[in-house]
């Protein structure tokens, strides 16, 4: 890549929404191929990491970062798991949740985590952003407040994990030289878990050639290549930028939903939306000024 490519904000722009788009078209590919009945849980989750897994590889095996060949690929063990209990926690979520609820609670909870382990390792927020998380907990209370539009208590909760999970796999990246290739290796890793599920749920397991086809999307083009356009768009954006811009995905899942699923945006997910979001921004620009 030449030095004005690097430096051009467009090409940087245009790479971190196709990116952000990848990453909440998970959450729409997931719930068309459950919501309709298409693909059993397991199923989806098989076949997302196996895609997955081979598209990384793929893509590791083109462009195998040249330029950083003293950064040895390889991940680790504990963050091939938590990418599994992510993918799999993500799936069974998705049958009793509506995309944009889902994607909410899933980056919601993601980021908390981080926060939450950032606290714990000794860091400490000001004012501004312990009134952030408290903002961001207010928004999770009143979502699972008795109403009409609940989301299902066991949707949440596994929804929750998984966000537990992959802000847990996100901190065991930080500091990657290769996070590609590590992203790679770990979705690799992960492939003895996916086949002693696929066995254990394969008399259960629900296939259809377009809920196949679904899964495969979301793990080989939304996963696989989405990930690795993230990276790329990485290299222009600050970490600030970076943690900001991916609050707009639950935002875009949401109106993946409306337009592939019609499903409505009730008044409550707006108000719970724009308080964990909005929350989480203020502790993210909080701590970028430090």
């Amino acid at each position: 890549m030449n030095t004005h490519t690097r430096k051009n904000p467009f090409y940087y722009a245009v790479l971190t929404a196709t990116a952000l788009i990848a990453f909440a078209a998970n959450s729409v590919l997931c719930r068309l191929a459950l919501g309709q009945g298409l693909i059993d849980a397991a199923g989806f989750s098989v076949l997302r990491l196996l895609s997955g897994t081979l598209m990384l590889l793929l893509i590791l095996k083109v462009n195998p970062n040249k330029r950083r060949r003293h950064a040895t690929p390889k991940g680790s063990l504990s963050a091939s798991l938590m990418l599994f209990v992510y993918a799999v926690a993500f799936s069974y979520a998705y049958i009793s949740l509506d995309t944009g609820t889902g994607a909410l609670i899933l980056f919601g909870a993601v980021q908390m985590t981080i926060i939450v382990l950032s606290i714990l390792s000794g860091n400490r927020l000001k004012v501004g952003e312990v009134v952030g998380v408290l903002l961001a907990f207010g928004g999770f209370v009143y979502l699972i407040l008795p109403s009409v539009t609940t989301p299902s208590i066991l949707g949440f909760l596994l929804m929750s994990i998984a966000g537990i999970a992959w802000g847990i796999y996100t901190l065991k990246g930080r500091g990657s030289e290769n996070p590609l290739g590590d992203t790679a290796y770990n979705f690799f890793r992960s492939v003895p878990l996916v086949l002693v599920l696929a066995i254990i749920t394969l008399k259960d397991m629900r296939l259809s050639t377009e809920g196949a086809l679904l899964a495969v999307i979301s793990g080989g083009i939304a996963s696989g290549m989405g990930y690795s356009i993230w990276y790329m768009a990485l290299r222009g954006l600050s970490a600030t930028i970076a943690a900001v811009v991916q609050l707009l995905v639950p935002v875009i899942a949401a109106l993946g939903g409306v337009i592939f699923m019609s499903e409505a945006i009730s008044i409550d997910l707006i108000v719970s939306g724009v308080l964990i979001l909005g929350g989480i921004g203020i502790v993210v620009l909080g701590r970028s000024s430090r």
